[in-house]
């Protein structure tokens, strides 16, 4: 059984940085042939996609919002999804998620149906 777990978030100041990590458990592959994202959720807000990374391609995907400050990566090794936020501003507050899937879409898709496994979140809050 595939399980994500998510850790790293935290209260920061607008303008600050946090790291966020996603561990796969429960694989005994590479995440390296899983498409992988993270999304978020802010109270009353539907659930979208941040960024994304293709499998075995490493072709990474961002939304708008986020492009020049947040970056995703993974360290294939440790099995773990890494996005990297920087200048972060107070409409960035939300919990994250992190999500991944064998099949082709996920990695290139904001769909969340493209992905079948996502982690419990973790919550982000920046302070103005």
């Amino acid at each position: 059984q595939v399980q994500l777990v998510e850790s790293g978030g935290g209260s920061v100041q607008a303008g600050g940085s946090l790291r966020l990590s996603c561990v796969v458990f429960g694989y005994t592959g590479s995440i390296y042939y899983m498409g992988m994202g993270w999304f978020r959720q802010a109270p009353g807000n539907e659930r979208e996609g941040v960024a994304a990374i293709y499998a075995t391609g490493g072709t990474t995907l961002y939304a708008d919002s986020v492009k020049g400050r947040f970056t995703i990566s993974q360290d294939n090794a440790k099995n773990t999804l890494y996005l990297q936020m920087n200048s972060l501003k107070p409409e960035d507050t939300a919990m994250y998620y992190c999500a991944a899937d064998f099949r082709a879409g996920a990695g290139s898709s904001w769909s969340a149906r493209d992905y079948k496994y996502w982690g419990q979140g973790t919550q982000v809050t920046v302070s103005s």
